[in-house]
């Protein structure tokens, strides 16, 4: 259903079924669609009670009908991941949209979502369908697994998926305060088998300060 158009745009078709995207994402339709405004972190009154206590939010918006809806958020790039009913860890701003079958919900990130400026949370979506994240430049997908752990920086790190722990490394010293670091003070390390997402840009974020 999910079929990317250029590397910029989504193209969605639906048989009168339904898709969860990015509030205002939509650039064009076909056919007959319907738009219903939702609330993202997580369904029912939990999720709701979860966004308020995390403040992990995002506005999304349910699209349902007959045609083809095409998708985009400020020329970013767009990745499409296939979940087999593992789990995607992603930050809300760079979710664009879910087949409707995928759950979402919001998880503890720690230290990482600190050094990134996100806060301690983080969106995750799971079950079986596709999902469509966005990226600052085209995203390269990095396999980590027993042999190979990979460290990220915070400020290129997008989203991962599989059965993955992350620790945070951080290499702030006396020199670092001074402004004698070495100029990659947070770093975030995943280990274990699964894929990791990296945009080939840095937003700016906490780590990239100090």
């Amino acid at each position: 259903m999910f079929r990317l158009q250029g590397s910029k745009v989504l193209a969605v078709d639906m048989t009168g079924d339904a898709v969860k995207a990015k509030n205002g994402s939509m650039v064009a339709y076909d056919g007959q669609m319907a738009f219903k405004k939702l609330s993202g972190g997580g369904e029912g009154i939990r999720g709701m009670v979860t966004r308020r206590i995390t403040g992990e939010q995002m506005t999304v918006m349910e699209v349902k009908g007959h045609g083809t809806c095409w998708f985009a958020d400020r020329a970013s790039e767009i990745n499409l991941v296939s979940l087999q009913g593992d789990k995607l860890y992603v930050e809300s701003s760079n979710l664009l949209a879910t087949d409707t079958g995928l759950r979402t919900g919001t998880t503890f990130t720690g230290m990482r979502g600190a050094s990134q400026g996100n806060g301690l949370f983080t969106t995750t979506v799971e079950g079986h369908g596709q999902a469509a994240i966005m990226s600052d430049g085209q995203a390269v997908v990095l396999r980590v697994s027993a042999q190979y752990p990979l460290t990220v920086d915070p400020g290129a790190y997008i989203a991962h998926q599989g059965n993955l722990r992350q620790s945070f490394q951080s290499g702030v010293t006396f020199r670092t305060l001074l402004g004698e670091g070495g100029g990659e003070a947070f770093q975030i390390r995943f280990e274990g088998d699964g894929l990791v997402y990296v945009q080939p840009s840095e937003r700016n974020t906490i780590a990239g300060d100090v």
